[in-house]
């Protein structure tokens, strides 16, 4: 097949947009600023989720499932939540539609007006807070922790499939407790599952750090988050953890009966992640042949494709298919075997080739006479002969899949090294912003002021006070007043 693709050094956004849609993973809707999800999209969506909703259930987490409209009260009784969220909401007014008169369709029927407008949600914390009041009434309903998996709308105005659109997908946990410490530590506990998921399945290493007050969540005391570098030296950020202090507790008069006879608010907090996450895969990873999916959320792991001329030599080549393949599966594996005729085997190369799967096997005549096959693995492109007497083909395949996976995150943690820039002047952060972009770790005032007049001046911003910096004096990059240690600014999407 012809790929078609640019060049990530030529054009990084219609590298991007074209990949997306030639790999089958989603495509523009006819609903504006919304995208479809093709099978082969969701089925990764589905990995990603499977493993997540597997570590929320580890640390004590449970689903449940709240509406998707939300009075338009309950937005007003969070001042800052409100005011983050006022100009992205979109809004029921009506209930009925009925025919013109005219004949021209149908049209909104003016007496159907709703007494109280409903938002769609763009985050649920009003709705579920409102929902908590019935359910705790003393320290014994504590901890609520509680995770939905939902779309939510924005509405954007400028959209890019999974990484901005007006509707998405993803997950939103919302706990209470009964102490500030037990929810910061539940603030803290979520951004790290987060980054272990990021490393351990999507192979993408992040900086953990905390947002500053500017860039946080609206309505939350604090917000920590996991910041990821994408190839064209910007960052992406990956996930979200927010500690909201009491203010949802008190907006909506959510208290519990403490041990000590008392009356007190509970303690709250939010955290989430979206199909963004699908963006960053494809953005941190793949090249321009296709896709490189990470083996752990590939839906393919391995694709068998049979060469051959004659109908008898394709059933000698499926007889030693079948027997690989259920020897794959048992340890595992997911494999695919594409023996479809209406395609040549090259054809078939570059089609799997461009979808990402980590292991490509080819067996022909001449294999089945040598008691060989042939191994391609998508990471290096590089091919392999083994030898089925060797050892089990299970044993070769699984080392090979955990082989890719770390040597495709050892890649993308260099090249976070290498995107990331220490700068000490104002001149050599717009010179190294401007020259090859990514992390650039400078020093601070603290100020609102200096950090939106360097996002003014170059469309730069603070991405994250990382967590493990060291505490060391200086002089802020812009203004030179003194600053307490470095934070990581770039470009991001």
């Amino acid at each position: 097949m012809s790929k078609g693709l640019p060049k990530r050094s030529e054009d990084y956004s219609l590298w991007y947009n074209e990949l997306v849609k030639k790999a089958d993973l989603a495509e523009n809707s006819a609903v504006r600023g919304c995208m479809v999800i093709k099978p082969y999209g969701y089925s990764i969506w589905e990995k990603m989720q499977a493993e997540l909703d597997r570590m929320f259930k580890e640390t004590g987490h449970s689903n449940a499932y709240f509406p998707l409209f939300i009075p338009k009260s309950y937005l007003s009784k969070e001042a800052s939540h409100v005011e983050g969220f006022a100009k992205e909401c979109a809004v029921v007014t009506h209930y009925r539609l009925k025919n013109a008169e005219d004949g021209s369709g149908v049209i909104v029927d003016p007496e159907a007006k709703l007494d109280e407008e409903l938002i769609v949600r763009p985050t649920s914390e009003t709705v579920i807070w409102s929902t908590y009041k019935n359910w705790v009434q003393s320290y014994r309903d504590l901890p609520l922790l509680v995770n939905q998996w939902a779309n939510v709308v924005r509405w954007e105005m400028r959209t890019r499939l999974f990484l901005r659109t007006t509707e998405f997908l993803w997950q939103e946990g919302h706990t209470a407790h009964a102490t500030k410490k037990e929810a910061e530590a539940e603030t803290m506990q979520m951004m790290n599952v987060y980054a272990q998921f990021a490393e351990d399945f999507m192979a993408l290493p992040v900086v953990k750090g905390r947002k500053t007050e500017s860039e946080r969540f609206a309505g939350a005391d604090d917000t920590l988050c996991i910041e990821a570098m994408m190839q064209d030296g910007k960052a992406l950020q990956a996930g979200t953890s927010h500690f909201l202090g009491q203010n949802f507790a008190k907006a909506f008069d959510v208290k519990f009966a403490t041990k000590e006879g008392g009356l007190e608010y509970v303690w709250g907090t939010s955290w989430g992640v979206s199909t963004r996450l699908m963006g960053a895969l494809i953005m941190a990873h793949s090249d321009d042949n296709g896709l490189v999916l990470p083996p752990k959320l590939a839906p393919i792991q391995v694709v068998i494709i049979p060469i051959y001329r004659k109908e008898e030599e394709l059933d000698a080549i499926t007889e030693k298919a079948s027997e690989i393949i259920s020897e794959l599966r048992k340890a595992g594996v997911s494999v695919k075997y594409d023996n479809r005729d209406t395609h040549k085997p090259g054809w078939k190369f570059a089609e799997h080739e461009l979808k990402g799967v980590p292991l490509r096997i080819a067996i022909g005549p001449r294999d089945l006479e040598n008691g060989t096959i042939e191994i391609a693995r998508r990471d290096t492109l590089t091919k392999e002969q083994f030898e089925l007497d060797s050892l089990p083909i299970s044993e070769k395949i699984t080392a090979m899949l955990d082989e890719i996976q770390k040597s495709i995150y050892s890649k993308a943690l260099a090249f976070k090294g290498e995107m990331t820039t220490e700068v000490n002047s104002w001149d050599e952060f717009k010179e190294v912003l401007e020259d090859r972009g990514g992390f650039l770790s400078a020093h601070w005032d603290g100020t609102s002021e200096t950090e939106e007049k360097i996002k003014d001046l170059t469309k730069a911003t603070i991405r994250c006070i990382p967590l493990d910096r060291e505490e060391e004096s200086g002089a802020c990059v812009y203004s030179g007043k003194p600053s307490a240690g470095r934070v990581l600014f770039a470009k991001a999407y």
